[in-house]
């Protein structure tokens, strides 16, 4: 039997006699390291033993040393099978202890039976200490884990093993990204051990600054509502808008009536985009994050889905068509990505020919960007122009049907042969790699700026633009343009 013995947070009184018992009576006593408090009084009445503090020498990290550890472990229990191994570690053995946890596994994967044999651990001094009720919510957290933990106001986190500057340099800039450099926490060294215990109120940008950091230090970072908002809190905005005593307009909606916002918000965020101006890209992104959380609350209210169903699917999406990433697939290129991209998406949507490709391009898309798809799409199966140039005439040829038959009163087919002259003209955009909405809007930005100089230019003038004649006007148009207003 492997017997896992924990040696408290660090003075011998928080050692148990059951653990003193064992210590002095078992042969092979193993210690995780002799770094710590409580090895000075194992020494003093005479216990033998080994440790593993060679294996951090031998190891790039520490994850490389808890499995060597426990493997080490493993092999000794085999090699003295009919003595029982003790393995002693700093705390509780199941309190943030990894080398504990990979060797319990491999243990129940060889057989082979594990006793552990319990300790006050540092969370139970450090809440002792800060006079903490963990009824209230603790997370503890792994310094070295810190980058895939979610930090969460709503309760307290402990952060172990803040063992030196530089992973508290980490831990610094992963909780201020949360809660900002002048949050206060609590820098806590030697939780529970008289005469070594050192407990203060620090600001988080002071972390890595402080003289004392070493294997015994960890943080606290208490509960506060007010210290920065996050996804939950819109999630129970939208809920109490929605809600009884909520917003009256806000109840009235449904996925109809505000379809178009999302639309008009996503716009928004692309000007903002266009402007360089990160400000309003924050204020954009989240008037369209808004959007998703208020369909996704719409969407549990009548029972069908709810916020985590729209995250899981577009997580599951993101691995499904990432294999090169997620999976064991090889790409050389963005190229080699799209291509699968596109393949994958006719798997997972079940198209069994390209022209469903073409007809699930949503029919809401502005028509340019949906030409530009649909041109697109038929061009991977070589149904496409030669050359811009056969291209070029293909707007020369829509160009004169349109002639043809606008003075005509069939309103139908002026409509067609405008349409086919606009289609066309995406045809030349793409060939020229140009995005026709850009190009478009371009244009129009021009057209407006250009305007604007002719009615500015006009008043200075003492001319109004509605008393002036169309020549006037276009002079002033020529004005513009030999003066770059674009």
């Amino acid at each position: 039997m492997i017997k896992i013995i924990g040696l408290g947070p660090g003075s011998e009184e928080a050692l148990t006699l059951g653990a003193i018992k064992m210590l002095k009576n078992e042969k092979r006593v193993y210690l995780r390291t002799r770094i710590h408090p409580t090895v000075e009084y194992i020494d003093s009445i005479g216990i033998n033993y080994e440790t593993y503090d060679d294996k951090y020498e031998s190891y790039e990290n520490f994850d490389e040393v808890y499995n060597s550890i426990a493997e080490d472990l493993i092999e000794k229990h085999e090699k003295f099978k009919d003595e029982d191994i003790v393995y002693a570690v700093p705390g509780h053995p199941l309190v943030a202890e990894k080398s504990v946890t990979i060797l319990i596994e491999l243990a129940k994967k060889r057989g082979i039976d594990t006793k552990i044999v319990p300790a006050v651990s540092f969370v139970d001094a450090l809440m002792e200490s800060l006079n903490i009720d963990p009824i209230e919510g603790i997370k503890i957290i792994d310094a070295f884990d810190i980058n895939n933990q979610i930090l969460d106001k709503r309760t307290g986190i402990v952060i172990t093993q803040v063992y030196n500057k530089f992973i508290a340099a980490e831990v610094k800039l992963a909780i201020s990204e949360y809660y900002g450099d002048d949050f206060e926490i609590y820098f806590v060294r030697a939780a529970g051990i008289e005469g070594m215990e050192s407990i203060r109120k620090i600001r988080i940008f002071e972390l890595d600054r402080q003289c004392d950091i070493d294997h015994l230090t960890s943080i606290y970072i208490p509960k506060d509502l007010n210290v920065t908002k996050d996804f939950n809190d819109l999630i129970e905005i939208i809920d109490i808008l929605r809600g009884e005593n909520g917003c009256p307009w806000d109840r009235e909606q449904n996925h109809e009536t505000i379809k178009r916002c999302l639309i008009e918000e996503c716009y928004e965020v692309l000007e903002a985009i266009d402007e360089k101006n990160e400000e309003k890209l924050i204020e954009e992104l989240g008037d369209v994050l808004l959007q998703v959380v208020f369909h996704a609350k719409i969407g549990k209210d009548e029972g069908y889905f709810n916020i985590s169903d729209v995250i899981k699917a577009i997580c599951d999406k993101m691995i499904y068509r990432h294999p090169h990433v997620f999976g064991k697939a090889n790409v050389e290129d963005s190229n080699q990505v799209l291509i699968n991209w596109d393949e994958l998406k006719k798997k997972e949507k079940g198209y069994e020919n390209y022209t469903d490709e073409l007809k699930h391009i949503p029919k809401n898309f502005p028509a340019l960007m949906r030409a530009t798809k649909v041109q697109s799409k038929a061009s991977k199966v070589g149904f496409d122009w030669e050359s811009v140039e056969s291209a070029f005439e293909k707007v020369v040829e829509e160009y004169h049907e349109v002639k043809d038959v606008y003075k005509s009163n069939n309103r139908a087919k002026i409509l067609e042969e405008v349409g086919d002259l606009i289609f066309a003209c995406v045809n030349v955009a793409r060939f020229l790699n140009v995005d026709p909405e850009e190009a478009l809007s371009s244009s129009v930005n021009k057209f407006i700026n250009r305007f604007e100089f002719i009615e500015s230019t006009a008043s200075r003038r003492g001319l109004k633009l509605n008393e002036m004649s169309l020549e006037q006007m276009d002079e002033l148009w020529d004005e513009a343009k030999k003066n770059n207003i674009n």
